[in-house]
């Protein structure tokens, strides 16, 4: 299959350039033709517009809508790079720069069963201006044991507030300048104050830990969120999704509802954190860095035991593949440098396939990606035609209030949950029947 740049559709845009760019970027020349239809597909979804104004909420909004058709993993990925070039790489649009186009990759990828950190390096030397600040913002969050995700996220802000200085220092940058950045967020992107909170939390950690910098001199203020309910399941609607999760999930959507882990928690379980005798898991190194313990369910006793003997037999084939190892925080590996090669240091959901350490580079099995699990959740919902919006966590908080419901007092649950203040576990007595008094409607008097 070719491509005739002289055909009357290809004469409105400069198609010469953008495979010139293809070239560069050393994609397959077999592979042109696909790129191009892909692109021709996203200008066709905007006649009469030019390409300079497509906002990113609309970019992103394509995306969604185009990744959820019954496409194969590769197509989408496919389709994804294509319009990263285009609209960078050839068109240079200003809302682009602000897609976080890794997001959209690694969504794929859990789709595709690539699970695990990546197959490529997380965070690649940076030129420019701020490129070494950059540079060092990656060593400090690794030297200071955040996980990947805080990684890929921060460097991912500070990334996008180095853009909008417009070629600036870091060192040069005024409480103003942050103020700003902080509005555009909210006014022109339209993100949500959690999501500007975590934007300031980066823009922070820059100045704190790379430029020696004192953020209180700066009196930056968080954004306020609303108070806002959690979702909550039934008890039939949970043993309703239960019943309709897939064979390959369904323990790890029994043990977020049944212990109220977490999500990641939950798919970065070891072995050795699975206490059978005192009927208990050990959540380690969970939100704020704290250790906790949580009820190992009676009812998947025997399903977690034959799914470690699972595990037991993967670990000794990828040993004798030469790639027995799990990945370790830094400290613990260089404490205990055979740790990596044991049985009970293996993720008890391991990931199908074996990949890439995105810093070392070495071949290991990591956990389950949580785009999977993630994906699972939903499917069950949509089967189990439970009318609510259902994620994981909705899980932890059915968890919560079912507790409640029966009995439990508040600090107990507290304690499972992890919470820092007991305010943070109060959200759940507004979803009881019977929030601390025994309230009726009017019309049932």
């Amino acid at each position: 299959m070719s491509i005739d740049l002289t055909l009357p559709k290809y004469k409105s845009h400069n198609w010469a350039t953008y495979l010139n760019v293809l070239r560069q970027q050393k994609v397959y020349s077999q592979s042109h033709p696909y790129y191009v239809m892909a692109v021709e597909a996203f200008i066709g979804s905007f006649p009469k517009r030019n390409i300079q104004d497509i906002s990113q909420q609309e970019i992103e909004t394509y995306l969604e809508r185009t990744l959820a058709t019954r496409l194969e993993s590769w197509q989408k990925m496919q389709l994804i790079e294509a319009l990263r070039l285009l609209l960078i790489e050839v068109a240079d649009t200003r809302p682009a720069r602000f897609v976080d186009w890794a997001f959209w990759r690694e969504s794929v990828m859990g789709e595709g069963e690539q699970e695990g950190p990546g197959n490529r390096p997380l965070h690649q030397k940076q030129s420019g201006v701020n490129g070494l600040w950059l540079n060092e913002l990656a060593r400090k969050i690794q030297a200071k044991n955040y996980s990947i995700r805080t990684e890929k996220t921060y460097v991912n802000w500070v990334k996008q507030f180095d853009f909008f200085l417009q070629g600036r220092k870091f060192d040069e940058v005024k409480p103003q300048d942050v103020e700003a950045f902080l509005s555009y967020l909210s006014v022109d992107r339209k993100v949500s104050k959690s999501t500007q909170n975590v934007a300031l939390n980066a823009v922070v950690f820059l100045m704190r830990e790379i430029l020696n910098k004192n953020p209180e001199e700066y009196r930056f203020t968080h954004a306020k969120r609303g108070k806002r309910l959690p979702t909550v399941l039934s008890k039939n609607e949970v043993k309703n999704l239960l019943s309709h999760s897939d064979d390959n999930y369904a323990l790890l959507i029994g043990l977020m509802y049944g212990t109220g882990m977490r999500l990641m928690e939950c798919v970065r379980l070891r072995v050795k954190d699975i206490d059978f005798d005192y009927g208990q898991i050990i959540v380690r190194e969970a939100k704020g860095d704290k250790d906790r313990v949580v009820p190992l369910p009676e009812r998947y006793k025997q399903q977690l035991q034959n799914q470690i003997k699972k595990v037991e037999v993967q670990h000794a084939l990828d040993t004798k593949k030469g790639a027995g190892t799990v990945y370790l925080p830094i400290a613990l590996a260089k404490k205990y440098p055979s740790a990596q090669s044991e049985l009970i240091w293996q993720y008890v959901f391991p990931a199908s396939k074996i990949s890439l350490d995105p810093h070392s580079g070495v071949k290991r099995r990591h956990h389950l990606h949580e785009t999977s699990l993630q994906k699972a959740v939903k499917r069950a919902s949509i089967k189990a035609n439970i009318k609510k919006k259902v994620s994981s966590h909705v899980l932890r908080h059915s968890f919560a209030t079912h507790m409640l419901e029966a009995g439990y007092d508040i600090r107990t649950v507290q304690e499972l949950l992890g919470h820092n203040d007991v305010e943070t576990t109060m959200i759940y007595t507004h979803v009881l029947n019977k929030p601390g008094l025994s309230v009726k409607s009017p019309v049932d008097f």
